[in-house]
Order: C-alpha cells, then sequence, then structure tokens
C-alpha cells in the first residue's frame, strides 16, 4: 500500500481517531485538512466576533449622539422663538425710554410697559434665556459685540462702558451677543 492509501479512509472503515484521517459523508479528509478547515472555521468566527463587536460599538454609540441630539432638541428648542422675541422686547424698551414727560398718559404708558417687560423677563427666566447686560464688564468677544470704541474718563480700558442692545443666552448658548460701547486708553 502507498502512503497516500494509508491516510485515506475507505468508506467501509470505522471512524479511527488514533489514526492520521477520518471520513465525513462522501469525501474523505486528513487530519491535516480537518485541521485546516478548523483553523478556517475559527478564522471566520473571529472576524464574525470583531464584526459584532464593532456593530455593538457603532450601536452605542448611535444610541449617545441620539440621546444628546435628544437633550438638545428640549434644551434649545426655544431657540427659533426666543430670537423672533427679543425684537418685541427691545421695541418695547425703546418706547419706554422715548416716552418721557409727566403727562398722565405717558406715566400710564411707561408703567404699562415697564409691566409687559417684567412679563417678558419672567417668562424668559422660566425657560432659562438670560439676559446678558455687561455694563462695567470687561469686554467678552464670545458675548458681546463690539460697536463702538471710545476713551472714557474713569474707565479702565476694554470695559464696557454702554450697552447699546442687551445680549441673550438659552441654556449658556449665545441668542444674540449685547451691542456695546468699548472703553480704549487715551492715545
Amino acid at each position: 500500500m502507498s502512503t497516500n492509501e494509508e491516510n485515506l479512509v475507505t468508506p467501509e472503515a470505522e471512524i479511527d481517531l488514533h489514526e492520521n484521517h477520518t471520513e465525513v459523508g462522501e469525501h474523505e479528509y486528513t487530519i491535516d485538512e480537518l485541521k485546516a478547515e478548523l483553523a478556517e472555521a475559527k478564522k471566520a468566527a473571529q472576524e464574525n466576533w470583531d464584526k459584532a463587536l464593532r456593530t455593538q460599538a457603532e450601536m452605542e454609540n448611535l444610541k449617545r449622539r441620539t440621546q444628546k441630539d435628544l437633550e438638545d432638541a428640549h434644551k434649545f428648542g426655544l431657540t427659533k422663538f426666543a430670537s423672533e422675541m427679543l425684537p418685541v422686547l427691545d421695541s418695547l424698551f425703546m418706547g419706554l425710554q422715548l416716552a418721557t414727560g409727566d403727562s398722565e398718559e405717558v406715566k400710564k404708558f411707561r408703567e404699562g410697559c415697564e409691566l409687559t417687560i417684567k412679563q417678558f423677563e419672567s417668562a424668559f427666566e422660566k425657560f432659562n434665556v438670560v439676559t446678558i447686560d455687561p455694563t462695567g464688564m470687561p469686554f467678552n468677544a464670545e458675548h458681546h459685540q463690539a460697536m463702538v470704541m471710545q476713551v472714557v474718563e474713569g474707565a479702565e480700558p476694554n470695559t464696557v462702558v454702554n450697552v447699546f442692545q442687551k445680549g441673550y443666552m438659552l441654556n449658556g448658548r449665545l441668542l444674540r451677543p449685547a451691542m456695546v460701547v468699548v472703553a480704549k486708553a487715551a492715545d
């Protein structure tokens, strides 16, 4: 018998694990072939395991991103509405500033504007819309927009000395910067 014939199992033979061969179905396999198939199966199983772990990690990342997007939607869902209400509040402030005089009608108008402004501020406060009124504070380019720089006696350079228009933040995010006059050093 040749060496190849010794390593093959005939259909009539029983499976003998101590030998160097075995029979599966119609095909005869050598132990080396089975070892190679086992190695391929282990490799495929490891690849599938890696894919499963990557998929699970991707799902966790997606879950976190979706949760953050949802939280942001809740926190900042009022952004557009609040931004649209700011000009209305600005108009009330301007009307209040322009209402001068001591007549009874002007006093009633001023009182009505002041009450309406307080209601706006109260509603804004409930929804975490915070007013930025930086008079006397150092200029902060992240929250303030410098409209003019001028020399002001007694004011520190780079300090806000006047506010043209208040700024607003919603949950820590800038809705509108405060428009300000900033003191500069004398030349």
